[in-house]
């Protein structure tokens, strides 16, 4: 068998295995890009919205109103939903309703076709065109213009981010979906 054969079945089998993973657990009905998720049966969920950062809360103290209203971030909502299983997805919500990031840990990995919505084929592209390159395995990192994904982890303990930089309100920042 050649190379370029064998890397060819690596990649396919990899791939079928990450389908399969993705499949084990609950639908989620959220989208990167959309709505927040729909939870499934036997989820828990809790909201809390911020209001940009600290350094800008400060300088809001000695700010004028009208000054503040042009140049503070704007504020977002962080929704948490905890799933049967333990895992915990932090949904990052825009004032107009749009998913724009979203972070996840737990023992299992969520369904990421559900959780990056019409850009899971950007990702799975991406991530196999990767894989084919260089061989790489294991943590999953993609830097595009128009998503960023981090996916690690081990069986039990699985952690990543995702988020699409031009829909990132301002005064925000990758770093700060966690």
């Amino acid at each position: 068998m050649s190379k370029s054969s064998r890397l060819a079945r690596v990649v396919t089998l990899t791939s079928l295995g990450l389908c399969c993973a993705l499949t084990m657990t609950a639908p989620a009905e959220a989208g990167l890009g959309g709505s927040p998720m729909t939870p499934p049966a036997g989820a828990s969920t809790s909201s809390r919205v911020v209001q940009g950062s600290s350094a800008v809360s400060r300088a809001a103290s000695t700010a004028s109103s009208a000054s503040l209203s042009q140049s503070a971030p704007a504020s977002y909502t962080v929704r948490e939903t905890t799933f049967g299983s333990g895992t915990v997805v932090h949904e990052y919500v825009s004032s107009a309703g749009t998913v724009f990031g979203i972070a996840w840990q737990g023992p299992q990995m969520p369904d990421l076709a559900d959780l990056l919505g019409s850009y899971f084929p950007q990702y799975v592209a991406a991530e196999q065109a990767a894989r084919a390159a260089l061989g790489r395995r294991g943590v999953s990192a993609v830097t595009q213009d128009t998503l960023v994904v981090r996916s690690g982890g081990h069986m039990g303990a699985f952690a990543g981010v995702a988020w699409l930089p031009q829909a990132l309100p301002a005064g925000v920042s990758g770093q700060d979906i966690q």
